[in-house]
């Protein structure tokens, strides 16, 4: 007992080891005494005690920064936000297809109609493409090629994206619909709602969703040619068929290399579950595009020309299409995918050099013919 009596002596207090403001002994005795009870100290100690209380009540808790749901307040830089939501390079090929349309349809061209084509099919493709990218943001995260959308990234919301696709598809079948024809705002509204509703739900589903995103990718140029011609005739449904094949080995060829990012989302496409059908797939596709080319003077929408210049474009498409084919590698698909991004310009051009009848100039002959008729018989 005055063992530890001695123990608790103010000059053995000032021995022991700090802890905070517990003093720990041996033997498992612990005794709690507050700075303010320490008696007898030295001076230099109390104030190095004193420093340490004040230094302790001073630390504040951390405060993590809240998440801001649109940092992009700059103008240019949300211009550039809502341009990546609309797949602008996607879309700007959407809209170029449909102007293809519009030119080659046998159709006096006028320019009204034109502009108002253009813009509502850019509108609704820019739509279109907000809300796939608004129902696919937990799988794009899992896709290195996606992950840094701008929806992903939270640069814009989901309701921002979605408040973005009201207006824009509603401006766009307007347009559409009260600048051209009806015709013209059926098909845009029905590829809205396919590539929305059926097309990107069935990319996890099913193997099928590439024959419908090629159904999707072929609508643009009959859009023009109703927007024109205000019907479709033969060649509307040929150069759909163009786009259609054209698709295939563009995607597969593109998505061969992707095969880990689309098996890491959960995405059914034929390079990861089937990937000899997608190397087929390829080939059959660009020998079919050899077969619609030469139909094209057939039919009366070219003339015969369009099948020879087209001839050496569609044998080396065959000829890489073979290649990835027999040997897919990441070499072989990357040359099948550059070279399909230069046929389809290629063909367009083509298909609108060679266009049988320019109605622009049919109807100013018959005026022209008209005219004269007009004085001989004035002269008579």
């Amino acid at each position: 007992m005055s063992a530890l009596l001695t123990l608790l002596q103010p000059r053995h207090l000032c021995c022991l080891s700090y802890r905070g403001t517990n003093l720990i002994f041996k033997k498992h005795v612990k005794i709690s005494v507050p700075l303010a009870s320490y008696v007898n100290q030295p001076k230099s100690q109390a104030t190095t005690l004193g420093a340490i209380d004040e230094e302790i009540t001073k630390v504040k808790p951390k405060v993590v920064p809240q998440w801001k749901p649109t940092p992009s307040t700059d103008r240019h830089s949300l211009f550039n936000d809502y341009l990546k939501l609309s797949k602008i390079r996607l879309t700007t090929l959407v809209v170029v297809t449909s102007m293809a349309g519009y030119a080659v349809a046998p159709a006096p061209f006028e320019w009204t109609t034109f502009l108002l084509c253009s813009v509502g099919t850019g509108l609704t493709s820019c739509a279109a493409n907000a809300v796939n990218q608004f129902h696919e943001v937990p799988f794009d995260a899992q896709m290195s090629r996606t992950k840094s959308r701008v929806v992903v990234c939270g640069k814009l919301t989901p309701l921002h994206s979605m408040l973005f696709a009201l207006g824009a598809s509603t401006t766009g079948l307007g347009l559409l619909y009260f600048g051209v024809n009806g015709l013209t705002a059926s098909l845009g509204l029905a590829n809205l709602i396919l590539y929305t509703c059926i097309y990107t739900p069935m990319k996890r589903m099913s193997i099928l969703n590439t024959w419908v995103g090629s159904i999707v990718g072929a609508i643009p140029p009959l859009m023009g040619w109703a927007a024109c011609a205000d019907s479709l005739g033969p060649g509307a449904w040929l150069m759909a068929a163009l786009l259609y094949s054209w698709q295939f080995p563009h995607f597969n060829a593109l998505s061969w290399n992707l095969r880990p990012d689309y098996s890491r989302a959960g995405y059914r496409m034929m390079a990861v579950t089937d990937p000899a059908l997608c190397r087929r797939v390829a080939l059959r596709h660009t020998i079919a595009l050899l077969g619609f080319s030469t139909a094209a003077p057939i039919i009366g929408t070219t003339n015969w020309w369009f099948m020879l210049e087209t001839l050496p474009l569609n044998l080396y498409f065959i000829y890489l299409a073979y290649k990835f084919y027999q040997d897919s590698t990441s070499a072989t698909s990357r040359k099948l995918f550059r070279f399909s991004l230069i046929h389809l310009p290629a063909i367009m051009i083509l298909f609108l050099i060679n266009k049988k009848k320019w109605y622009m100039f049919d109807d100013t002959a018959e005026k022209e013919t008209q005219t004269d008729a007009d004085q001989e018989a004035l002269a008579e």
